[in-house]
């Protein structure tokens, strides 16, 4: 691993635990160059399965993509970073387990919008208006209506 204050390749790790329900592993290094000390993650990354988007083309499933999408609809909420790691973590464990080699980006969106609509309401219908890209006011409107 290379510091990156110095950029030595040198390191040792000084702890190593388990994190997000031993689906990572963080470990914290020390440069043995410099004496510089920071933080990495490990995590397996699944490559074989595929999101199938709208248009047809099929790309890899990222969970930093889907964290993204969450946080952005959740920013400035009253909702805590490792609420947003939880969920991310169980909807891609979910996602994983029920498909094999591809999944369609509308199941995974709604997915996540089922999962927004019982953490913040605000955060669901900021999702949900990116998601089924909501023409004009009067879908927002509808949206709220369906929540009550």
């Amino acid at each position: 691993m290379r510091c990156p204050m110095c950029g030595c390749l040198e390191d040792k790790v000084i702890d190593s635990r388990s994190v997000r329900e031993d689906l990572a592993v963080r470990r914290r290094r020390e440069c043995l160059a410099c004496g510089h000390r920071f933080t990495t993650y490990e995590s397996i990354i699944r490559d074989d399965l595929k999101v199938v988007k709208r248009s047809n083309i099929r790309e890899d499933f990222d969970r930093e993509k889907l964290r993204r999408g969450i946080a952005n609809a959740c920013y400035k909420r009253p909702v805590n970073p490792e609420e947003i790691d939880r969920i991310s973590d169980e909807l891609t464990l979910g996602v994983q387990r029920d498909f094999d080699k591809e999944v369609s980006s509308a199941e995974i969106g709604k997915r996540v919008m089922e999962a927004l609509r019982q953490l913040d309401q605000v955060a669901y219908v900021r999702f949900a208006s990116v998601y089924r890209q909501f023409k004009d006011v009067e879908e927002f409107i509808a949206e709220i209506r369906a929540l009550k």
